[in-house]
Parts: C-alpha cells; sequence; structure tokens
C-alpha cells in the first residue's frame, strides 16, 4: 500500500519575540500513513497532534523537515478537495445545518445533483434531517460535531482526518460514527483519527502511533501494541497446590504469569509436577497500559525504548 500522509523528519519550534524563549512542539516526527487503513493517533495534552495535523492541512509552516498529503507537499491548494476534516472545536458560519454542509461541499468542488443527494444522505445517517432548517448557532456540542462530521464527508474525500470526532458524542451517535468509518475503509479511503477515547481507537484502528514530547515513540498494529514482549501467560491444568505463584481461572486451570526469558523452565516444572500446560501466550496489555507507559513523565525511557520500531 501506497503512502498518502507522510511526515519526514518534521519539527515545529515556537519562538516568543518578546521573551525570547521558545517551544519544541515537534521534533524529528515522522510518519507513514497507507492508503486505504484506519490510523489512530493518540498522544497526551501539548505533545503535538494538533501541530502534526495542521502542519499537513497547510494551515502552519514546519520550522523543517518536509511532508506529503496525497501525494503532493504539505499546503497544496487543490489537494485539500481530496480531504476532509474535522477540527477538535468546530466554529462555523451562522447558518442553518443543511445549508451550511451544502455551502462546504460547493466549497470544495461538488455540484448538484451529486451534492444534494450527499447532503441528504449524511442528514440522514447522522441524524440531523429534522433540524436541517436550524440555525447551527442553537444546537449543542454534540450536534455541532455531527455537522462537522457531515461537512467532512460531504466531499466524499480521499483522505478522512478527525481530530476528537466523538468526544462530544452519545454511545449511539459513537456507534454510528465507527460505522461511518469502517464503511469509508471499505471503500478504499483513509482515515486519519486523532481520540483520546482509547476504546474507540482500540476497536476501529488498523495502526496506532503515540507521539510524545513531540517525538514518535511507539507504532505498530493493534495486536502488536497490546501483546507484552516481557511477560507471558502460562494456563494449565493439575498444579492448583503444586506450584506458587499461580490464580486460579476456571474449573481447575491454573493462570501463571510469567517473565518471557523464564517461560521454559516454568512450563518444564509444570510437566514434573504431573501438571498439563493448556496454552503459552503473550499477556495481553490494555491500549490504556500501553498508553500510560509510553507517556509517562516519570518514566522518560519511552521516548526512545521503542525508536526502532516506530521509524520502521
Amino acid at each position: 500500500m501506497d503512502s498518502v500522509l507522510s511526515f519526514a523528519n518534521i519539527s515545529k519550534e515556537y519562538r516568543s519575540t518578546f521573551r525570547r524563549k521558545s517551544f519544541v512542539a515537534l521534533d524529528g516526527f515522522s510518519l507513514d500513513v497507507k492508503r486505504g487503513e484506519i490510523f489512530g493517533f493518540l498522544g497526551p495534552n501539548g505533545a503535538g497532534k494538533t501541530t502534526a495535523i495542521h502542519i499537513a492541512l497547510g494551515l502552519m509552516f514546519a520550522s523543517s523537515g518536509r511532508g506529503t498529503m496525497l501525494g503532493n507537499p504539505f499546503g497544496h491548494a487543490r489537494t485539500r478537495r481530496r480531504v476532509g476534516f474535522l477540527a477538535e472545536n468546530v466554529s462555523f458560519y451562522h447558518r442553518p445545518a443543511e445549508k451550511l454542509i451544502r455551502f462546504y461541499g460547493e466549497l470544495n468542488g461538488v455540484s448538484d445533483p451529486i451534492l444534494r443527494q450527499k447532503v441528504k444522505d449524511l442528514m440522514e445517517v447522522l441524524d440531523l434531517k429534522d433540524v436541517g432548517n436550524k440555525p447551527v448557532a442553537k444546537f449543542s456540542r454534540g450536534m455541532l460535531q455531527k455537522v462537522g462530521l457531515a461537512q467532512a464527508l460531504v466531499n466524499d474525500p480521499e483522505l478522512l482526518i478527525l481530530d476528537e470526532p466523538t468526544s462530544a458524542l452519545d454511545p449511539s451517535a459513537r456507534v454510528t460514527v465507527r460505522e461511518i468509518l469502517l464503511r469509508t475503509k471499505a471503500a478504499g479511503k483513509t482515515v486519519f483519527l486523532s481520540s483520546h477515547l482509547l476504546s474507540e481507537i482500540e476497536l476501529i484502528c488498523d495502526r496506532i502511533g503515540i507521539i510524545h514530547r513531540g517525538k514518535l515513540v511507539r507504532l505498530g498494529t493493534v495486536p502488536e501494541l497490546l501483546e507484552s514482549k516481557d511477560e507471558f501467560e502460562i494456563f494449565a491444568r493439575g498444579v492448583k497446590d503444586a506450584l506458587p505463584g499461580g490464580r486460579i481461572a476456571s474449573d481447575g486451570i491454573v493462570r501463571f504469569v510469567v517473565p518471557a526469558a523464564e517461560q521454559r523452565r516454568w512450563i518444564e516444572e509444570i510437566w514434573n509436577k504431573g501438571g498439563q500446560v493448556i496454552s503459552v501466550a503473550p499477556v495481553k496489555r490494555s491500549l490504556e497500559d500501553v498508553f500510560l507507559a509510553m507517556t509517562s513523565t516519570e518514566n522518560p525511557a519511552g521516548d526512545h525504548e521503542d525508536k526502532q520500531e516506530a521509524a520502521g
């Protein structure tokens, strides 16, 4: 699969004119997002996520480095017509919802009858059809977010960039958005999704990148990130009281969590005690565990622990 969004050693430094101080938002940031995948972009507040997105869209310039979006350099004006974007904090002209969505479609070169049908379909699927004539100035944050999703999708984009798209939505609306994103992927499009809702990221993303202090510190598929390389779990039968450290899982089956380097010794010990090994597998971690390990200020080793993997 070819790359549709590529950051190559991007750095961004903000300088204060009067105090002569600087802040590095991105520090040698490199990442390739592949065509046809849903990519999850994670990081704590201030890690550089929004800066990276704004540089890709040409809303600001990098201090150094380069990048491409859909084969063209960042900021290429005509390329933006092939991109859908939802900002974290949406702000719209004070127009009725339906006219507003049409307006953004027209800005991106979509015209009737395609535009008319696209607006109708989006208002239906996002449950906006009953408020199409109401001005968005009176909408709740959740309703504004639905309008924002509609404007990001109205031009049928090849690349969809979403910054916290479900933060203000109720569970039912989140399911709807999840289904939309999966359909987008099935159509061969690419989704770049930045979110703090780790459960949503884990459910639908093909790959995940974690950024911390302006650097990419972890990159991989969901299974790769959630399988521990350091610990294994062994499930065995017939050793309930024969070996210490085990926990009853069910029906006399005992679970042992052991260091990766000692799994062979534990398996042999179970056999020597007359037990039966049922399964051996890496310990499964939650995405929250991985995220906290990589972004913990008490453990800055996360910045370089997976540097080679992140660069691959």
